[in-house]
């Protein structure tokens, strides 16, 4: 795991260590009660992922309120174990300070529950255990082939070969280590199997008095990545973590999921 945290940091380009999904940077100190929350989702999180005794789950987790799109989690990850220490590492994509650029990074389970998150709620979804073998391989060999676009956007079309979002990379990298996907090394190959698995993106609403008086023209969003057609209606296809899950779900390539909601462990998990 020492390996793939120094080639991640080497992926990042040594950005500023204060890096969200789709926000900017501000320095702030967290209040002792958030940094306790995530200490205890964290510990919560470790407990489950040790039990399921699987090498790699897809953790969710909610940094931004997106309820007005109906939508649960807003970012999501790979938990994934280092069979040195037994500890949990969380690889995913973050932007850089609400600029256009992004990194790949690997976080311990507690920095990735204090990202100035909206509450601690949290999903961990485990996969069939060829896909998780696969995907922990290829996690555990970055920064080779790593299927990454630093041109950061958060409404990034599904496909583009010009942007990339937290969400699309989590959804790229899973089709590719699909066993029915032999050895995938590019994204348009990756995105094309997903597709060709039944994903569906999910669609999100801008219209365009909110593009422009809501602030969402900002370096971090790529209107001109999507058709004419799209901006006009402002209906724009999106990979959501929910889009993930339904078709991790739809397509049998979750064995099993868990979720807390308000600090409870739900017995059904509910949309994401």
């Amino acid at each position: 795991m020492n390996r793939l945290l120094a080639g991640l940091l080497a992926l990042s380009c040594l950005l500023p260590l204060r890096v969200e999904a789709g926000t900017g940077c501000e320095a702030m100190a967290m209040a002792p009660e958030k940094v306790a929350a995530a200490a205890e989702t964290a510990l919560r999180t470790a407990a489950a992922l040790d039990r399921a005794d699987a090498p790699v789950a897809l953790v969710a987790r909610i940094g931004r309120d997106l309820s007005e799109h109906g939508l649960v989690y807003s970012h999501a990850g790979f938990a994934v174990r280092d069979h040195v220490d037994g500890r949990w590492s969380v690889v995913h994509l973050l932007n850089e300070c609400g600029s256009h650029r992004s990194g790949l990074y690997a976080q311990g389970l507690v920095d990735f529950f204090s990202d100035d998150l909206v509450n601690q709620d949290a999903r961990i979804v485990w996969l069939q255990p060829e896909h998780a073998r696969r995907l922990a391989a290829h996690l555990r060999a970055l920064p080779a082939n790593p299927l990454y676009q630093p041109n950061y956007s958060l409404i990034a079309r599904p496909g583009s070969r010009d942007y990339q979002n937290s969400t699309a990379w989590v959804l790229e990298t899973l089709a590719a280590t699909l066993p029915a996907g032999g050895d995938l090394r590019d994204r348009r190959a990756a995105w094309s199997l997903a597709a060709r698995d039944d994903f569906r993106a999910d669609t999100i609403h801008i219209p365009y008095s909110k593009r422009v008086l809501g602030g969402l023209f900002g370096s971090n969003v790529a209107f001109t990545d999507h058709g004419v057609g799209t901006r006009l209606s402002g209906d724009y296809p999106v990979v959501t973590v929910r889009s993930i899950l339904r078709w991790l779900d739809g397509r049998g390539h979750a064995q099993a999921q868990m979720e807390w909601r308000g600090g409870v462990l739900q017995a059904k998990p509910g949309p994401g």
